[in-house]
């Protein structure tokens, strides 16, 4: 494993404990089919389904957000569209579904800097 993909580990496994410490349930992750990835799959409080993108980025010119570009954006709606398509049972009719990014700015591998952007 590259140190790239380590670090990326390390933020998703955070990302998920940040995400369960505010009462969203894990439902999936690492979700990697030929149509997209999915990084984090959670039933929020309010029973929204929520696709989370984590992007971890060590402290740097650059945020981990400013990588979330148009064309990503784009790409990670479809994978949310294809999969919500497919587990109907966990899209709440009221709620619907959304998309979040967590952009973690790593300071050290125990310590982060959270941002949490909802419905993107």
């Amino acid at each position: 494993m590259t140190y790239r993909q380590e670090i990326g580990r390390i933020g998703e496994n955070f990302a998920a404990e940040y995400l369960k410490r505010r009462g969203y349930r894990i439902i999936d992750r690492n979700k990697n089919r030929k149509w997209g990835e999915l990084d984090i799959i959670a039933v929020a409080p309010d029973k929204t389904l929520v696709f989370v993108e984590v992007k971890t980025m060590r402290v740097g010119d650059l945020r981990p957000e400013d990588q979330m570009t148009s064309s990503k954006i784009k790409k990670f709606k479809r994978a949310a569209q294809i999969y919500s398509a497919s587990h109907e049972e966990l899209v709440d009719e009221r709620k619907g579904w959304r998309l979040d990014v967590i952009a973690l700015t790593g300071y050290d591998e125990e310590k982060f800097e959270v941002s949490h952007y909802e419905n993107i």
